[in-house]
């Protein structure tokens, strides 16, 4: 859990950095999103996409997707996509290390 969060905090920041480097972030949203999107991943047989993944990544990465387009406000819509793509590719590749050793 640890490695998640401290690799989304780094993925986000410094994308994040190197894209908008005048504009300061506050919070852990992106993390927030990172784990949003891990947790129907914990459980998945191989070879699997659980549905409920495809629900949450449509509805908040859709939605952040969105509101990044057509809504002018001071919210970093493109931390919370990157966290949950962070989230979603640790969780895919953390639970193919874990079907590989047995």
């Amino acid at each position: 859990m640890f490695f998640v969060i401290i690799s989304t905090a780094l993925v986000t920041g410094l994308v994040h950095f190197i894209f908008l480097p005048n504009v300061m972030l506050l919070g852990a949203s992106g993390v927030v999103f990172a784990l949003i999107l891990l947790s129907p991943i914990t459980s998945i047989k191989e070879g699997e996409v659980p549905l409920t993944f495809l629900l949450v990544a449509v509805i908040y990465l859709g939605g952040q997707l969105y509101e990044g387009l057509f809504v002018r406000n001071n919210v970093s819509n493109l931390t919370h996509i990157l966290g949950g793509i962070v989230g979603a590719g640790l969780g895919f590749a953390m639970n193919r290390n874990r079907m590989n050793r047995y």
